[in-house]
């Protein structure tokens, strides 16, 4: 298999230029609380944990990361344009008719997108498929994450996927629950106790700091997914 390695940065590298490049992206239907509670851990997963670049974004040995948070996607498109899978051009286009950057990601017209989402609660399940795919082919290595929201934990799918990854011990499944204190429902002991009781390996860390979240991110699970709750501020 191809031996991927950490992205190749062919655009701006620094996280504080980040918010420039979100800037450049205008209109009415930003979300932009959802989109700056993705921030930090989405470009501590691009920048030192994802195995894909632009060059190896079709290859089988890939990891693979799904957005199921698909609204209020700006901070997505800023760490892709970020890490060269487009040119920032694109971003002052976004939401447009005649530009690939919707309100919600499309796969088939954004550069390093492997689903589009958008419908709460669609990821986790997707993820859990992805992973079985990638077994049924004997790729055992490229690992795969989602992206989910804590409200997105409202949806029956993601206790289905939750209750069945644990179990099969899809260790290549990992899950990253971005928690602004929007969902509905609650467990006992916190998000990760739900994961935990489901036979997964869980861990709790604060959202806006990098190194405890690439601590969380490279956490050994042997034979079990891994679930990291990245708690931000609570959504206004």
């Amino acid at each position: 298999m191809t031996n991927t390695t950490a992205a190749t940065v062919r655009g701006p590298r620094a996280f504080h230029d980040l918010d420039r490049l979100i800037a450049l992206m205008t209109g009415a239907e930003k979300h932009a609380p959802a989109a700056h509670s993705t921030l930090d851990a989405l470009w501590v997963l691009y920048d030192r944990v994802l195995r894909i670049t632009p060059d190896t974004a079709d290859a089988p040995g890939r990891d693979r990361f799904l957005l199921s948070k698909g609204h209020g996607p700006m901070a997505y498109y800023a760490v892709l344009a970020a890490h060269g899978f487009f040119g920032e051009e694109l971003l002052h286009g976004f939401g447009a008719y005649d530009s690939p950057l919707g309100h919600h990601p499309d796969r088939l017209l954004v550069p390093g997108a492997e689903i589009g989402s958008g419908s709460l609660g669609h990821g986790l399940p997707l993820a859990v498929g992805t992973v079985l795919g990638l077994r049924a082919q004997g790729l055992t290595d490229p690992r795969v994450w989602v992206l989910i929201g804590d409200a997105e934990l409202d949806e029956g799918s993601n206790h289905e996927a939750i209750a069945h990854a644990g179990p099969a011990g899809l260790e290549q499944l990992h899950t990253l629950v971005i928690d602004n204190a929007s969902a509905t429902h609650g467990w006992p002991g916190g998000i990760a106790s739900r994961f935990a009781s489901a036979g997964w390996a869980a861990v709790t860390v604060d959202g806006r700091d990098h190194e405890a979240l690439y601590s969380a991110f490279t956490t050994p699970h042997p034979g079990e997914p891994l679930a990291v709750v990245a708690r931000v501020e609570p959504k206004s």
